[in-house]
């Protein structure tokens, strides 16, 4: 049985943990302060820490350097109240496996410890790669591919693991913005042709006419412009992956010759004679609904079923909240590096806008904002007055309630709990604040729920 050390000085809460983890499945051995978690340390072996943050005698970053250091080969998780995730966040980039944010959500929890231990079974290099490897942020060469802790990018990274070995096509379906480019991108260097060309077209900005032409080449003097003998995308990428991204916006007769590429994967360029014969892997992306294009005809049901023999879900922003803060510590430090500057991170006054904001633009309005944001930063972090003003205008979707504790406090804390009916947990959540601030703020207010 996996043994975890729970080091964390609010006892009930300690003790909530352990039962909790216990009866999943895990030995739990729990510590009230870092001097006894030192002692148990020395005479038990684990598999996990998960420490708080904050502790009586010491606190989570300053543990976090001595495991590291002295026993480097048991991941350390972080338990962190909301104001302090950007810490956490920066954690992660010193040898943290991960974090868990409180309140906790109990399936959140299990899959940040099993994800830990798993990593942490199959990782045997020297410390500093370890780390390295331990956070959330994976770059790659060629690739901006960021792996977060929510449930929605885990589904996201078991899908990708799962279909990047073999050599079906893959649908890849998402808002604009959530980088379907990049999972391509990471669905090719981790398959067999990750050492063959990876090419990715943009099928919105290919004209019709051009279409042919620019997939599979020409021959010099077959139309009116073509000066010279032109490599089409299929034969440039032939032993490796093709990206046909937003694939919805070819033509009706562009359909037809790419249906006739896959399914015989041969090609004939435009005025030629011969054909061609290639080797690839497609993967296509698309922003709305294929099925429905198919069934009022403006997409054919068989090319359709030829590029999605395995479809994935891009999620869009909104749906990986526990990620927003992973993706902007990532931009910013791409940022950083692009702009040269050195600027540590984000106001806890900037988390909470970025918390707040509905991202309409997903990952790609995010790094414009930070990359702008960091531009017109002469500080050491990134305050509320350079952020641009449309951050300002929240717009909840339908049915949803925007909570903030910074006016009509009493009244915020009775919405919340009305909507979570009674739920402690899920109502600091949405006012943003820890289950121990909350329960100090009923008593404040004399509110018995």
């Amino acid at each position: 049985m996996l043994k975890i050390l729970v080091i964390e000085d609010d006892v009930a809460f300690c003790k909530l943990v352990e039962k909790f983890l216990t009866k999943n499945g895990y030995e739990v051995s729990t510590s009230f302060s870092a001097a006894e978690a030192k002692t148990k340390i020395a005479t038990t072996k684990f598999d996990l820490i998960l420490t708080d943050l904050r502790l009586p005698d010491s606190d989570g970053m300053t543990l976090l350097s001595e495991f590291t250091k002295d026993i480097p080969s048991i991941p350390v998780v972080l338990m962190t109240g909301y104001s302090d995730i950007n810490t956490a966040v920066k954690a992660i980039k010193n040898g943290a496996a991960d974090y868990i944010s409180k309140p906790f959500n109990p399936d959140e929890v299990l899959i940040v410890v099993a994800n830990a231990l798993k990593a942490n079974e199959v990782v045997s290099e020297p410390k500093q790669a370890r780390a390295k490897k331990a956070t959330n942020v994976i770059k790659e060469s060629n690739s901006e591919f960021v792996l977060g802790i929510s449930p929605a990018s885990l589904k996201l990274a078991e899908y990708i693991k799962l279909v990047s070995p073999t050599d079906i096509s893959v649908l890849i379906i998402g808002e604009s913005g959530t980088g379907k480019e990049v999972i391509a991108q990471k669905i090719h260097q981790n398959s067999q042709r990750n050492r063959e060309v990876f090419i990715a077209v943009d099928c919105g900005t290919t004209p019709k006419d051009l279409a042919a032409s620019e997939f599979f080449g020409h021959i010099k003097g077959s139309f009116t412009g073509a000066l010279n003998d032109k490599v089409g995308y299929f034969e440039a990428a032939n032993g490796g992956t093709i990206f046909l991204d937003e694939i919805g916006n070819l033509s009706y007769e562009n359909q037809v010759q790419l249906l006739r590429a896959l399914q015989e994967r041969k090609i004939k360029p435009v005025g030629s004679t011969k054909e061609i014969a290639v080797d690839i892997r497609i993967i296509t992306a698309t922003n709305e609904d294929l099925r429905e294009a198919v069934k009022i005809g403006d997409f054919r049901e068989d090319l359709y079923h030829r590029i999605n023999e395995f479809s994935i879900t891009s999620p869009s922003l909104k749906d990986r909240k526990e990620d927003l803060l992973i993706f902007a510590e990532f931009f910013l430090e791409k940022a950083n590096q692009q702009l040269n500057r050195e600027i540590i991170g984000f106001s806890d006054e900037v988390i909470q806008i970025f918390q707040n904001y509905s991202w309409a633009g997903n990952l790609r309005e995010m790094q414009n904002v930070v990359k702008r944001s960091t531009l017109l930063t002469t500080a050491a972090f990134i305050e509320r007055a350079v952020l641009p003003s449309e951050l300002f205008l929240v717009h909840p979707e339908k049915d949803e309630v925007v909570f903030s504790l910074s006016q009509n406090e009493k009244e915020a804390i009775i919405q919340a709990l009305e909507q979570t009916q009674n739920n402690k947990s899920e109502a600091a959540k949405l006012l943003k604040i820890n289950r121990k601030t909350l329960y100090n703020k009923l008593k404040l207010y004399n509110l018995e729920y």
